[in-house]
């Protein structure tokens, strides 16, 4: 199972990275990528380092922001210098910021672009409502989820247009604990979709500040999580077989996990059709 990095790690590692990089300025700065190889930032001081969603805002003194993306396989490093880096072969690498104390390497990125700071909307302005963000707006994320009433549940919690951050894990875990099918749609939630949301964002607070990601309040390996990652063995609560689907619009599915007694729904929904329709369940295997 791949493990898709989710708003709570890009916080982590931004947090992580401004206490190595604000305030100091860089005696490398490389990148290693065809569309920026030219580019050199050492000699530029950072400012700061903040999240936005899943994007990571690198600012500079000099009033130019460095986004980077982490996407499904991205990741920051950040190692003492002359210590062995870990994250991956050399190919892997996108780019190196050293400071005299700190070196982070960034492997397997994305989005890397560089802007000036007072462009930095062309490029997370279409973001919704950060769920740990210090601007965080409940009532704005409701709306946006409620302008699309048709859409499945599962999908608009992941779309980073409604409210950014979450990602597969904290919609499956929160789905789970609301007791909400994740192909209801949105517009049949009536007063769980608050809850929903609330539910997401407790989970992603629990956690921002280290890198396990319990759902259960139990950090032990396999008691983790509630229904995520565990396809065919028994609901934590029920016992019923937890059943294993993808949802979502094709070529771009997530796996989605869910207890079909738990999670029941009204609605006329048959989530073991193979119907291979945009947007509808096709199960990649049956507990057991």
């Amino acid at each position: 199972m791949v493990v898709v990095p989710e708003g709570d790690t890009v916080w982590l590692a931004a947090k992580r990275m401004n206490q190595a990089l604000a305030g100091a300025t860089l005696r490398r700065g490389e990148f290693r990528l065809p569309q920026l190889a030219a580019l050199d930032l050492a000699g530029a001081t950072v400012r700061e380092v903040v999240p936005r969603g899943k994007h990571m805002l690198i600012r500079l003194a000099d009033e130019r922001t460095l986004r980077t993306h982490y996407r499904m396989d991205g990741s920051w490093h950040i190692y003492r210098p002359g210590a062995r880096w870990r994250g991956g072969p050399g190919y892997d690498v996108r780019v190196v910021l050293a400071t005299d104390e700190w070196e982070c390497v960034g492997y397997r990125l994305h989005d890397v672009e560089i802007v000036p700071t007072s462009d930095e909307g062309r490029l997370v302005g279409h973001l919704g409502p950060d769920v740990l963000g210090p601007d965080w707006d409940l009532e704005e994320a409701l709306r946006r989820l409620r302008s699309h009433p048709d859409e499945q549940v599962g999908v608009a919690i992941l779309d980073q247009r409604n409210l950014c951050g979450p990602g597969n894990l904290y919609k499956v875990e929160s789905l789970f604990l609301c007791g909400v099918h994740p192909w209801a749609r949105v517009a049949d939630m009536d007063a769980k979709l608050e809850p929903l949301v609330t539910r997401a964002r407790t989970l992603m607070l629990a956690n921002r500040d280290h890198p396990e990601q319990s759902t259960t309040g139990d950090l032990r390996r396999g008691q983790d999580h509630w229904v995520y990652g565990r396809k065919g063995k028994p609901c934590r609560r029920c016992r019923t077989p937890v059943l294993m689907g993808d949802q979502g619009p094709h070529t771009q599915e997530r796996v989605t996990y869910w207890c079909p007694r738990c999670q029941a729904t009204d609605a006329p929904i048959d989530p073991l059709a193979r119907t291979g329709e945009p947007g509808r369940p096709r199960p990649l295997a049956t507990p057991g």
